[in-house]
């Protein structure tokens, strides 16, 4: 199994543990901490050593921040915890305070007053949160204070060691492009900026640009390391050696000169006394990267990551990968669904199916001779009012029976070498109700809305949000999450800088995959949630149109369950999209299965 279902979040450990960081603030003169969820490299995914929020608070979620002032704590969290955070986190010590509404930087402005030091670890905010959180500390007379090491390091009695991951090289048959022609593409773009080096943070970048990828963080293939890429092309990599192979490391030697992680500090140092021009990304670099390049006479050239578009748009191996990935995952997941509907389910729990889920996603690849390699994230397997967490995630503490009665929701998703999935579905144990029912078919409308649309060059995710969202506005509901976030190509499930949100800012470029799931979540009874991956498509011309457009390619194949759909609430259009889809999955994936799953897979893939 990849994965462990250890209970996860424990309140009792939050008082302790914030007497004792207290006790550090006091001694080293200061009057408040931050304690972000973020390691060095800002990723969502990080290693055991990093999980310095879980540590202090009890919180497992994957975002998240910690103010802790003298007399009081406060924990930001978004919506997708605020169930979740009110479990794992002892709500004497803590108060909770929303992330997306009342963001540190807003809540630092008002509510602490003049001549507070509040202090921080630089490696574990970015550029931009510092100037936010500076901006108002400055506004109401207090300092922001950055500590040359941090204090959950020194707290932490058994902090796990760094992950040594081994590093594997990413096949170009798989890359689409080799490593030599993107590190020269990024030297160029480094050049373009006006800079002389970019300083690469963020994992997924280095795995894309060196065509490798590891096993430091769960479920993502990521090693973790600092790049600093020339314009000239003297690239450098700062790796620990104990995890490169004979055949990687001398792989990335003909690429880079090869260096240890602690050569980082004083290798920037020495190309900002030489007076480098240092492009570092405000929203991905740590502070402290900034710091070091100032403190030695650099010049700091604030710019996006070069590779985060290159990678987000994907190329034709990556696509024809992700096709490919995601048929032998369609014919896993519906393996998945035919047993459920089949065991009964007073024999079923939620660690039950996902191991079943997981064993069937095994077999599917051993079959294909295309192996999994990991899952893509812990899956959220979720019974009853369960499902209506979120981010569920199942431990054998809050395991949970199926009942009759019930939805059951299960979000997962795979790691295979040739592309990435996540899929969500929602079925009934036994009769749903109307109401599920009707909830399920306005979440479907909104999936629907977005599988259909067509839109102009120049769209963002936010632009198109809504479309997700208005079946279930027009009955009074909504959900607290985006609607869809990117995906990489055998990296991580969560891949920016796409997404379709509120805050989406990035325009959607041919080539980006997506997810497409809206949800309904109703507290303490049952969560629903339909989740396909899309891929935006090259704009084309509209028959009698002034304008191309792009669309929507589903990536996703496995049925989406009829007996929660009330077909007289979906209008002719989207019950022409439904069957179509049903069609297009039943003829992929039909060849794929066994007689007892074909014979499943067809009536559930039948007309409405």
């Amino acid at each position: 199994m990849f994965q462990t279902f250890d209970s996860e979040g424990d309140p009792s450990v939050g008082a302790p543990r914030v007497a004792a960081l207290r006790d550090w603030m006091v001694a080293n003169g200061l009057d408040a901490f931050v304690v972000p969820r973020s390691d060095e490299h800002q990723g969502e995914y990080v290693a055991a050593r990093s999980e310095r929020l879980k540590w202090l608070t009890g919180f497992s979620g994957s975002a998240g921040v910690a103010i802790v002032l003298a007399g009081r704590a406060v924990i930001f969290v978004d919506g997708r915890y605020q169930l979740q955070v009110r479990q794992q986190v002892d709500m004497n010590v803590f108060t909770v305070a929303s992330l997306i509404d009342t963001p540190p930087a807003a809540w630092i402005q008002e509510n602490l007053g003049k001549g507070l030091r509040i202090g921080f670890d630089p490696w574990l905010l970015t550029i931009g949160d510092v100037k936010a959180l500076a901006a108002s500390a400055e506004k109401i007379g207090s300092t922001l204070v950055p500590v040359p090491s941090n204090p959950i390091d020194q707290l932490w009695q058994d902090q796990p060691s760094p992950p040594l991951g081994r590093v594997e090289i990413h096949p170009a048959k798989f890359a689409g492009e080799l490593a030599k022609q993107k590190l020269q593409r990024l030297a160029q773009a480094v050049a373009k900026d006006g800079a002389t080096h970019v300083v690469l943070t963020d994992p997924s970048s280095i795995a894309w640009a060196f065509n490798i990828r590891g096993s430091d963080v769960p479920h993502t293939p990521l090693a973790l390391g600092f790049a600093i890429l020339a314009a000239d092309g003297k690239h450098l990599l700062f790796m620990d050696k104990r995890k490169l192979p004979i055949e990687p490391e001398a792989y990335l030697t003909q690429l880079c000169d090869l260096r240890a992680p602690g050569d980082l500090e004083p290798a920037l140092a020495a190309l900002a006394r030489g007076g480098a021009r240092i492009s570092l990304d405000p929203v991905l670099a740590a502070e402290k990267l900034r710091m070091i390049v100032v403190d030695n006479g650099g010049t700091v050239v604030e710019a996006p990551d070069p590779a985060r578009i290159p990678r987000a748009t994907k190329n034709r191996a990556e696509i024809d990968g992700s096709r490919a990935a995601h048929r032998r995952d369609g014919a896993a997941v519906t393996k998945f669904l035919c047993w459920l509907d089949r065991t009964d389910p007073d024999t079923l729990d939620e660690i039950a199916t996902v191991t079943k889920l997981e064993e069937c996603r095994r077999t599917t690849g051993e079959e294909t001779q295309m192996p999994l390699r990991d899952v893509s994230f812990a899956t959220i397997s979720g019974a009853g009012p369960n499902g209506a967490m979120m981010h569920y995630k199942v431990s054998r503490g809050t395991n949970r029976r199926l009942a009759r009665g019930e939805l059951y929701l299960v979000d997962s998703g795979a790691q295979y070498q040739d592309g990435t999935t996540d899929i969500t579905r929602t079925v009934p144990i036994g009769a749903p109700t109307e109401e599920m029912r009707e909830r399920f078919t306005l979440v479907l409308k909104g999936m629907i809305g977005i599988s259909t649309l067509r839109f102009p060059p120049g769209t963002r995710g936010m632009d198109i949000d809504a479309f997700a969202r208005i079946a279930l506005w027009r009955r009074g509901c909504d959900f607290a999450h985006g609607t869809g976030h990117g995906v990489g190509s055998y990296l991580s499930v969560h891949e920016g800088p796409q997404r379709i949100a509120r805050t989406g800012t990035q325009t959607l470029l041919s080539g980006m995959m997506l997810s497409n799931e809206p949800g309904y979540y109703k507290e303490g009874h049952y969560g629903i949630r339909i989740e396909n991956l899309i891929l935006v498509t090259p704009e084309e011309p509209i028959e009698g149109g002034d304008i191309p457009m792009h669309a929507f390619e589903t990536l996703t194949l496995v049925p989406i369950d009829r007996r929660l759909i009330k077909a007289e609430l979906l209008s002719e259009a989207e019950r022409g999209w439904l069957n179509a889809y049903h069609a297009r999955v039943l003829a992929e994936i039909g060849p794929m299965v066994d007689g007892e799953t074909l014979a499943w897979l067809e009536a559930a893939t039948a007309e409405i």
